[in-house]
């Protein structure tokens, strides 16, 4: 596919112009802060910690103090204001709040009351047949309309709010109060969606529906791309699911889902030439485990796995001669930019680098990963190392450098580096009955199958 193609996919989730002009920093929101000061000579082991426990800072100092949610961004631009939080950064944030739990930065019950406010919260937030929107006001519930007429339910952003909630279901287990109904809540919201209205009637879901606008976005979601966990929640729902045909005659239908072809000599079986944007491998997979997942379309693991290597290997190969690009330093994915946002990849190269793309592919691709993390950090930490880990990303070409964080950025670093380090959010989502039943329902198999 071209570099219009790519684009042209993402334009819907991504407000691609005019979403960081007219920065600005929030006051007072976080302290003083010294990236000269940061911690020099760490280990492996020391440095994953510092950048997990510095990363989650951003879901729990700078959550929303009414909801709880995960804020969209971490600085405002002329378009929105501080109230906008985001469904599917909110469920990145939640999986990074499990693994604070985990390695004992803050306390479970902490976690589980902070997350108890959360699902009470949403319980009363504006739905759409059980599907929230892509941003609330974190204050009041409402709705915040995406653009003009994505004004209603986001299935794909809800996708990976729920992908955190049933994660979340699995893991505060006890018979404790607190967790207890936050179990219950997290099953009545689960248990509300109704996905099968999301078809309108056809074999395939789509990604928004409005009560002003109904389908008038008529953005049908096929693959391959970042929204295969949509298909999975949907085949496992209990009350509302939806068909295997959906998904064989939906999501597996497209010009740009079978591959098959060789870049740079790794073959890719999946999604568009030279693999697109990396956050195809990282957003559905902070839950639903890769490691021997396979269907009659491909193995997961592989698909991912190549992926990443394409995606580096055209950084370090750096056919368009952009300054800093090498073995260290790679990384193609949707971000910030210097004149906007955009969903970078080999076909869409402008030179800009993205920590979230080479760290959330710790799974991976672990040595390549940790050699970007240390150049990040040990040699660019001065201009990209901050209060809430590294900034959004950097163009070394034109002496670029971002100041803003983005919840659905910085969410997968903790996630994915959590899985690489003990596969945590991995178990626990597989864990889930449902999810199972649901992936069994489509033909995957899977090692985490009973």
């Amino acid at each position: 596919m071209t570099t219009k193609s790519v684009t042209s996919l993402l334009a819907l989730l991504f407000l691609v112009s005019s979403v960081v002009y007219a920065q600005k920093k929030k006051p007072g929101k976080t302290p003083a802060f010294s990236a000269a000061d940061r911690p020099r000579n760490l280990s492996d082991s020391a440095l994953l910690d510092l950048v997990q426990q510095q990363t989650f800072r951003y879901f729990w100092d700078f959550a929303h103090p009414v909801s709880g949610l995960s804020r969209e961004r971490s600085n405002e631009s002329f378009n929105y204001g501080g109230e906008v939080v985001t469904t599917g950064g909110t469920g990145f944030g939640i999986m990074s709040i499990i693994v604070a739990s985990e390695r004992k930065w803050i306390a479970r019950d902490s976690a589980a009351r902070f997350l108890l406010k959360m699902v009470r919260f949403l319980s009363k937030a504006d739905a759409y047949h059980g599907v929230f929107p892509h941003w609330l006001n974190g204050e009041t519930g409402k709705t915040i309309p995406f653009s003009r007429k994505d004004d209603g339910a986001d299935l794909v952003e809800s996708s990976f709010l729920f992908q955190g909630l049933l994660a979340a279901r699995q893991y505060f287990n006890s018979n404790d109060p607190v967790e207890r109904e936050l179990r219950n809540r997290i099953n009545w919201l689960w248990n509300d969606i109704e996905w099968n209205w999301f078809t309108n009637n056809q074999e395939v879901l789509y990604w928004h529906w409005s009560p002003n606008n109904g389908w008038a976005m008529n953005f049908a979601v096929r693959g391959f791309n970042e929204c295969l966990i949509m298909y999975v929640l949907a085949a496992s729902a209990d009350r509302y699911p939806v068909s295997p045909a959906v998904y064989h005659n939906g999501w597996a239908q497209s010009n740009f889902f079978k591959n098959g072809k060789e870049f740079y000599g790794i073959p890719l079986p999946l999604g568009f030439d030279y693999g697109g944007p990396l956050f195809f491998s990282h957003y559905s997979f902070l839950g639903l485990d890769p490691r021997g997942l396979k269907d009659s379309y491909a193995d997961y693991w592989m698909q991912n796995r190549h992926h990443t290597l394409i995606n580096r290997e055209h950084c370090v190969r750096n056919p368009n001669q952009f300054k800093g690009y090498g073995p260290q330093c790679w990384g193609l994915t949707a971000s910030d930019t210097y004149n906007g946002y955009d969903a970078h990849s080999p076909t869409n190269d402008k030179g800009t680098i993205t920590p979230t793309a080479a760290l959330s592919a710790f799974p991976y691709t672990p040595e390549f990963s940790m050699q970007a993390l240390r150049h990040f950090y040990e040699n660019l930490g001065d201009k990209i190392w901050s209060e809430y880990g590294f900034v959004d990303a950097f163009n070394e070409s034109r002496n670029w450098y971002a100041s803003s964080h983005l919840a659905i950025d910085q969410g997968p670093i903790i996630v994915m580096i959590e899985n690489y380090r003990s596969g945590l959010i991995w178990n626990l989502f597989m864990s889930c009955p449902e999810v199972q039943n649901g992936l069994k329902k489509l033909g995957f198999e899977s090692p985490h199958f009973k």
